[in-house]
């Protein structure tokens, strides 16, 4: 009789299986909407180890970990006045936090787990915006919204922190200084040879030698990204916020980045001028940051999931 039940439950085990739609994932139920405390003047996302996530905030730097199963999370690093956490980037390899630090002219990092500042780097003190980071197997990079330069931290074996000095590198070549926000998102490709900046007063989009900082505009047919922000690599295609315009262009780009084409935008009802986005599984998370919104202790803000493909 026991060898007859264990067989009735399997086939009934098969049955259920064979009844789910083949789509249904975990992250098909993952909330869409994760709420961020109010009043927290969010601009950069990062996904972390396992479903975690990070939210920084311009207000204080404050540094928010969430869960993007759960949609809960606390308070990872407290505020501190002066302070300003912008683009983020977590290396998986160390589970060290880097983050942009804005007008402060600062780069941080921190331990993800404990919260813990683990260095701190002075990139500028005037006429700076350190606005986004990006991690390769060799170094930190981060941009300068205000000035023709990147940051560049080296890193040691497995992505350990050095006592080597950071390098400003000059950005040449075919990128250029305007009125505005200049160099904002930046992505690396997988092997780290290549970067990719977008510059927000132009909507332009450039290649980078992380070695040199020469740089080759990346032609898109005529067509520009204007208000760029966070970007993000799933193969080859690079996912372009665009803030004020409520939207994610996908590009498809050729594999030496010197040219792509806009295939679609990704828009949805609940974005309020997204920034940044972090990808886990086959979806997207983009950080509201609702600069249209004067800030103030009672204005909600959120993280919005939204499909990939």
């Amino acid at each position: 009789m026991r060898r007859m039940f264990l067989t009735l439950s399997s086939l009934l085990m098969l049955v259920a299986m064979l009844a789910t739609p083949a789509s249904a994932t975990p992250g098909d139920t993952f909330p869409k909407i994760i709420k961020l405390p109010n009043g927290w003047q969010p601009e950069g996302i990062a996904s972390g180890r396992g479903t975690s996530f990070y939210a920084g905030s311009l207000a204080d730097g404050r540094i928010y970990a969430g869960d993007f199963r759960t949609g809960e999370g606390s308070i990872l690093v407290p505020g501190k006045a002066g302070l300003l956490a912008v683009g983020m980037y977590v290396d998986q390899r160390t589970n060290y936090l880097f983050v942009a630090g804005g007008s402060g002219g600062q780069g941080r990092v921190y331990d993800a787990s404990t919260g813990a500042e683990l260095a701190s780097y002075q990139f500028q003190t005037a006429n700076t915006f350190i606005n986004d980071v990006i991690v390769t197997r060799e170094a930190a990079y981060f941009t300068d919204s205000f000035q023709a330069f990147l940051y560049k931290v080296p890193l040691g074996a497995g992505g350990k922190l050095t006592s080597k000095p950071w390098a400003a590198i000059a950005l040449t070549g075919d990128f250029q200084l305007v009125a505005g926000f200049n160099a904002n998102g930046i992505e690396a490709t997988s092997n780290g040879k290549w970067l990719v900046i977008v510059q927000s007063a132009t909507g332009k989009l450039f290649r980078v030698d992380p070695q040199t900082g020469v740089t080759k505009l990346i032609y898109l047919g005529g067509a520009t990204l204007p208000n760029g922000d966070g970007l993000r690599f799933v193969g080859s295609r690079l996912y372009v916020v665009q803030n004020f315009l409520n939207q994610i262009a996908v590009v498809n780009l050729n594999n030496d980045l010197t040219s792509g084409a806009i295939e679609r935008t990704i828009t949805d009802p609940a974005f309020r001028v997204p920034t940044t986005i972090a990808s886990f599984g086959d979806s997207l998370y983009a950080v509201n940051a609702r600069f249209d919104t004067p800030p103030g202790p009672s204005v909600d803000y959120d993280v919005v999931k939204v499909p990939r493909n």
